[in-house]
């Protein structure tokens, strides 16, 4: 009875934390622009935008209110005719790389990008040489 009861608590945190968070969306009706290829567009560049009070969602997810703020200014920028990048460049220069969600690999992000690895291998290091440490004390 217990295990059933756990099993059932365990599917029910899992779907409010990964299920629900994709069912609503945080951006208000009041934000859609009229031309659903634009909206679309909008919408792409959102989710590769990080809301700065949120800090891992994206600017399309978050209902912060700097996050609606930028779902506008984007908005704004595609009516003025702004191509992706130029909108991506506006934002990183005024934010810094911080606030794209997946940063380009340029010198100042190589860390950003090789740290993971080097973790890694390290972390493999590591392992093999405190298993060799426990098969000669084994022996």
């Amino acid at each position: 009875m217990t295990k059933t009861l756990l099993s059932i608590i365990f599917i029910f945190i899992f779907i409010v934390t990964h299920i629900s968070p994709t069912i609503t969306k945080a951006v208000d009706p009041d934000e859609f622009l009229q031309d659903p290829k634009l909206e679309l567009r909008a919408r792409k560049i959102s989710k590769n935008i990080r809301c700065l009070v949120c800090q891992n969602q994206s600017i399309d997810g978050s209902s912060a209110t700097l996050a609606k703020d930028l779902r506008i200014l984007i908005r704004n920028k595609i009516k003025k005719g702004y191509t992706n990048d130029e909108i991506y460049t506006f934002l990183t220069d005024r934010y810094g790389d911080f606030i794209l969600l997946k940063p380009s690999f340029k010198l100042s992000t190589s860390a950003l990008w090789s740290l993971p690895f080097i973790f890694l291998i390290f972390g493999i290091f590591v392992i093999f040489q405190l298993n060799k440490k426990s098969k000669k004390i084994i022996k």
